[in-house]
């Protein structure tokens, strides 16, 4: 089970992470991102606050080394299967439901390949950070 979900306290601070989530990314889709620093920047701390509803109760920081090796993998998958798709769905042509499902799948995977580079930000600091405070405790 993922420790996100696992005590009332760990529910509640990422249901709370998570309305932090929508609620910035609703409002940089109100700013808008195209060429719009504000816009960019909360569709960025959108996807910091998604990627910690998730992450939030890590207490060592093995956990934060395989969240680095992950997105840094995960990116590199995700960036060659959206060009795959697309490069299919371009030669599919421009209708039908094959070009839907590849360009869906594109788009897809076009996501996952702009949250891994913050996921690894946040594997980063969490690696860096739980070390010291744990000396500090």
């Amino acid at each position: 089970m993922l420790e996100a979900l696992s005590t009332p306290r760990n529910r509640y601070r990422s249901l709370a992470l998570f309305l932090v989530c929508v609620v910035l990314a609703f409002a940089a889709s109100m700013v808008g991102i195209s060429d719009n620093p504000p816009g960019i920047a909360l569709a960025f701390f959108s996807t910091v606050a998604f990627v910690l509803t998730f992450v939030h109760p890590w207490r060592i920081a093995k956990k934060f080394r395989y969240l680095i090796y992950a997105s840094i993998s995960g990116f590199l998958v995700a960036v060659i299967l959206h060009n795959l798709f697309e490069g299919l769905a371009a030669k599919m042509g421009g209708s039908g439901p094959v070009y839907s499902v590849l360009s869906g799948a594109g788009v897809v995977f076009f996501f996952i390949a702009l949250i891994c580079p913050i996921a690894l930000l946040v594997g980063l600091v969490g690696a860096v950070l739980v070390p010291r405070r744990k000396k500090g405790s």
